[in-house]
């Protein structure tokens, strides 16, 4: 039985990828600063460990004991940025993935599936992104590019390494379930101008593709978003449509601005994500669009 290390085991996308693994027969040990997790007690191949992964620990004896590690460790950036909240976001990330490192054997042979996000472009407006473009500017970027480098540095100890670049994972919960419930109460609409390119993809897809790069043993830098790109004012227009709710109240950027900070800037930035590393390399979405992404969502 193969083993899984996944880190932000109790998350969004941390769960649903779990149940995946435990599906293919795999033995899961997942980890997360909860005190328990209800997988644990739902099946015999879920093991659980509460721990700070930011701080170095008995957790990290679980890493050379790993086929593939899954590194979605993060604080939830969906909050508002005061500068210490913004040393969390950072910390939880780099210093859990230098941890993650520093704890490989030197011939450690398996594999790092490490997540990051479409933020490390910055702001780049109409220009395509592809996964050769350079890092852009701003706090998100700064924090993907050293989070990407933390990374790469376990090839040095044999790993092969994978860098998920996430779009907005759309699902039953997460960045959508916040997004929803404006439109549920009659108030939903583009943010600032809509004209901004929204990366996205379909948590079936996320976990789908990190399996693909898996089971390819990949390694390099991939965009996880969809393959067809929408403006920001498309995808709230769509997500009207399928909770059968208006459009059209806009959140005016000023308004953004001033009440989320930093974050609601974060929120009107253009990315134009296009998942060039993925599709030459074989996979094929199920979802290809936002359209049927949120209708198959939201389908009664």
């Amino acid at each position: 039985m193969k083993t899984v290390l996944i880190t932000g085991a109790s998350g969004f996308v941390g769960q649903t990828l779990a149940q995946e693994y435990l599906n293919a027969g795999w033995q899961v040990n997942g980890l997360g600063t909860s005190r328990n997790n209800p997988m644990a007690d739902a099946n015999d191949n879920f093991f659980w460990t509460s721990a700070d992964t930011s701080l170095p620990g008995d957790w990290q004896d679980l890493v050379a004991q790993s086929d593939v590690i899954v590194n979605l460790a993060g604080r939830n950036i969906f909050k508002r940025w005061t500068k210490e909240y913004k040393q969390a976001i950072y910390n939880s990330r780099i210093q859990t993935t230098r941890n993650l490192v520093d704890a490989m054997p030197d011939n450690f042979g398996g594999q790092l599936l490490n997540a990051s996000a479409v933020g490390a472009y910055g702001d780049r407006g109409e220009t395509p992104l592809f996964e050769t473009q350079p890092y852009g500017t701003g706090f998100l970027a700064q924090v993907c590019r050293d989070w990407e480098a933390q990374a790469q540095k376990a090839e040095s100890k044999g790993a092969t390494v994978a860098i998920m670049r996430f779009g907005v994972v759309l699902g039953p919960g997460g960045a959508l379930a916040v997004m929803s419930r404006a439109f549920r109460m009659f108030a939903g609409g583009p943010l600032g101008s809509g004209n901004q390119w929204f990366p996205w993809i379909h948590l079936d897809d996320l976990v789908r593709g990190a399996f693909f790069l898996m089971e390819h043993n990949a390694q390099g830098i991939y965009n996880f978003t969809g393959s067809v790109p929408i403006r920001q004012k498309e995808f709230a227009k769509e997500l009207g449509r399928v909770l059968h709710r208006p459009a059209f109240m806009p959140a005016p950027a000023f308004f953004i601005k001033l009440f989320m900070g930093q974050l609601g800037a974060s929120f009107l930035c253009s990315q134009k994500a296009l998942p060039a590393a993925l599709e030459t390399a074989g996979f094929r979405f199920k979802y290809n669009t936002a359209s049927s992404a949120l209708t198959q969502i939201f389908k009664s």
